[in-house]
């Protein structure tokens, strides 16, 4: 039978009804991996937290069963998002479980085509728009009209989702990591973290936040946000980690993806090495490290040619 879904193990950490008929694919669980030859070049014990494991390869899918079973409870009949496309994907395999319309609306020219190819195979309505913000003030719109439920990281049951990877973070070392590095796109994963250690008691981890310096025109997609939604809350949560934000050039983004799967057989998109990619940048000395690696390299086959 396997592991119970994510949301019934969590089920007492997990705002959602006792009587809520759970939509999961088989997500969470995912593998926290040692990387000894990347330890090695920074001089730390360093633990990949690896989410391109979760059912459609990234770890959007922690927050999207969480948040289609609210939206399926209540008796919603479509989800709506904006997405640079590890949303879309989630969003549109997890209303098809649910029974569920999806709408997805993707910046022009912003996403990767495996992810729009996940997207179209299970039956979601995918439109353009010219950038991320605009698709976003669209699909708060829809939600605003009462027809669409909005999937995207600013529905509070996405990030009490997404926190879950803190607790089984916790649950294989036994404590909370000294580092935890991670991509910064959004901000909505970063937030999920923080709150996810500190429901845990273990301590918040250092904070390391990874962003393109070029947010607007980066190689690496899923960070392709020029404005993030949870900017605010995520400089907070950095702040009070005593961690810090790293801003990254595509050439040390690049390197570090590559590295990955050269050195440690993870084969993941390029934006999921940032956070290793800033640990390169300031390397953490003596310490325990884990670096969430957010979505799998067959998200974004083309940046490999």
């Amino acid at each position: 039978m396997g592991l119970r879904p994510l949301a019934e193990r969590y089920a007492d950490r997990l705002p959602l009804p006792k009587d809520a008929a759970i939509v999961s694919l088989g997500e969470g669980s995912t593998p926290l991996l040692p990387a000894p030859r990347i330890g090695a070049r920074v001089g730390a014990e360093v633990f990949l937290k690896w989410e391109g494991a979760n059912p459609t390869g990234s770890f959007k899918d922690r927050g999207m069963t969480v948040a289609v079973t609210q939206a399926l409870a209540d008796g919603a009949r479509a989800v709506v998002c904006a997405s640079t496309g590890n949303t879309a994907a989630s969003a549109a395999a997890y209303a098809a479980r649910a029974g569920l319309e999806a709408v997805i609306l993707q910046p022009e020219g912003a996403v990767a085509r495996g992810k729009l190819a996940q997207a179209r195979a299970v039956g979601a309505k995918v439109e353009v728009r010219p950038s991320f913000e605009e698709a976003l003030a669209e699909a708060k719109e829809l939600e605003a009209r009462g027809t669409h439920v909005l999937v995207n990281s600013l529905n509070p049951l996405r990030l009490q989702g997404q926190k879950t990877a803190a607790f089984e973070i916790v649950e294989e070392l036994g404590s909370a990591p000294d580092i935890l590095a991670l991509p910064y796109g959004g901000g909505g994963n970063l937030c999920a973290y923080a709150l996810g250690f500190g429901e845990e008691g273990a301590g918040v981890p250092r904070l390391i936040a990874a962003e393109a310096a070029n947010r607007a025109g980066t190689v690496a997609s899923a960070i392709r946000i020029s404005e993030p939604p949870h900017a605010e809350d995520a400089r907070r949560a950095v702040e009070d980690s005593g961690g810090g934000v790293v801003a990254l050039d595509d050439t040390a983004i690049l390197e570090a993806w590559e590295l990955l799967a050269r050195e440690e057989g993870v084969f993941c998109e390029p934006s999921s090495a940032a956070g290793l990619a800033a640990l390169f940048t300031d390397p953490p000395g003596n310490a325990r490290v884990v670096c969430v690696v957010t979505g799998h390299g067959l998200k974004d086959p083309d940046s490999v040619a």
